[in-house]
């Protein structure tokens, strides 16, 4: 194993078990000052930063990714103001889940506890290296960052700032940053089974299945966003536009953003004119050839409808039935996020029942699915999978439990 990857896993498991019987009251005492060092070193980061975009300028990286890149003054405010909600979350270690008393006198106690290292592997956006750190503290957990190239000078500014922040509050290893460029960390890192407890890829789909198939370590898998908003034929036009518009142009290179849109047959002549006028030229657009009748487009192909552009890019189809949009969603969907807009209840309780996706929606954008703006502070990354957490990955589900059987002398007959 590389050198300095095995000293910070070293480290990383002495410190899980410090933090996982620190108190709220530290823990909420570390994340403050980390908020308080991140306001005090702006102008470190956005220098730090800007070597990043000019790297990404440089290889030709789109407009969309490079927003993803970007780390100015108001962006950095924002994550330490984030920092500091995390500390006003509730502390979910050593939450009672449930308790029994057992006919032979045992008291046995479901109690929440940290899951211990994670292994978190991601791609260009920065601000995600201090959210998983400080979900981390918070849920007693330490992490161990491997951020892409493409982020490498900024992630090191971050985590720079974080551990000098707390250098006399937190055990060493707390938050370790791989800083190695060899794409073969990786493997080593997901087959560490002795160090980390669980990895979590973030990004594209070619690294969340490069490391689901090659782990040997549990993996929560974050899903790639192929999501879709299907335009019903009782929609509301302009709320239909409204949703596109966000889920969409807001931020295309998130998860969250919509790659696909359906729209019934019934209001397609009248809806696709709308949307062409709301998104050229800012966003392509690709459509079938039901669409391509009604406005000019490009041609949409299979591949494109399995393609997450995390750009302004779109397709659209034009489908005879809710139950051909759905059934599409299931062809075509990584399982994320999808919506409908209607303003007919039974269509919007048959879309919303028959889809298998994480979050599904009813007259609002994809762009909520989000930890934030789900109300759990910070998150982790949006679950696809079904086990061991689904949807928005907050403080409760970076934690696993333990029993705790209180007795007074039984001894199993």
């Amino acid at each position: 194993m590389n050198q300095q990857l095995e000293q910070l896993l070293k480290n990383a498991k002495a410190a899980a078990r410090v933090l996982m019987k620190m108190p709220t009251d530290e823990k909420n005492k570390a994340l403050l000052v980390i908020a308080d060092a991140l306001d005090a070193n702006v102008e470190g980061i956005i220098e730090a930063n800007k070597a990043d975009l000019k790297a990404a300028q440089d290889n030709g990286m789109s407009k969309a990714m490079q927003d993803r890149l970007l780390l100015d003054e108001k962006r950095i405010r924002a994550i330490a103001n984030d920092v500091r909600k995390v500390a006003t979350l509730d502390d979910p270690i050593g939450e009672v889940i449930r308790e029994m008393k057992r006919p032979n006198g045992l008291v046995i106690k479901q109690v929440r506890v940290p899951i211990g290292v994670f292994g978190i592997i991601y791609e260009s956006r920065p601000n995600v290296t201090v959210d998983i750190a400080t979900l981390c503290l918070k849920s007693g957990n330490v992490c161990v960052l491997k951020g892409g190239k493409e982020a490498i000078n900024s992630n090191k500014k971050l985590v720079e700032v974080m551990n000098e922040a707390v250098k006399d509050l937190l055990p060493v290893g707390t938050i370790s940053l791989v800083t190695v460029l060899d794409r073969s960390i990786v493997g080593e890192l997901i087959t560490a089974n002795e160090y980390v407890d669980v990895v979590v890829p973030r990004g594209g789909a070619g690294l969340i299945q490069f490391v689901v198939k090659n782990a040997s370590v549990p993996v929560i898998e974050t899903g790639a966003g192929i999501c879709h908003l299907y335009v019903d034929k009782d929609a509301d036009m302009d709320m239909a536009i409204k949703i596109a518009i966000n889920a969409k142009i807001q931020r295309p290179s998130v998860c969250n953003a919509i790659e696909t849109i359906l729209v019934h047959k019934d209001v397609a002549e009248v809806f696709l004119p709308k949307l062409v006028d709301a998104f050229v030229p800012t966003v392509q657009l690709k459509g079938d050839d039901k669409t391509r009748a009604i406005i000019d487009c490009a041609e949409a192909t299979d591949q494109d409808f399995h393609t997450e552009y995390d750009d302004y890019i779109v397709n659209i189809k034009v489908v005879d039935t809710i139950e051909e949009a759905v059934d599409h969603i299931f062809n075509y969907s990584t399982k994320h996020s999808e919506t409908i807009v209607t303003d007919n209840d039974e269509a919007a309780a048959y879309f919303m029942d028959a889809l298998d996706s994480a979050c599904v929606y009813h007259n609002a954008s994809t762009r909520f699915s989000d930890g934030g703006e789900f109300g759990f502070g910070a998150e982790l990354g949006i679950s696809t999978q079904k086990l061991h957490a689904r949807g928005p990955l907050g403080l409760r589900e970076m934690c696993s439990f333990k029993y705790m059987v209180y007795g007074d002398g039984q001894v199993r007959q």
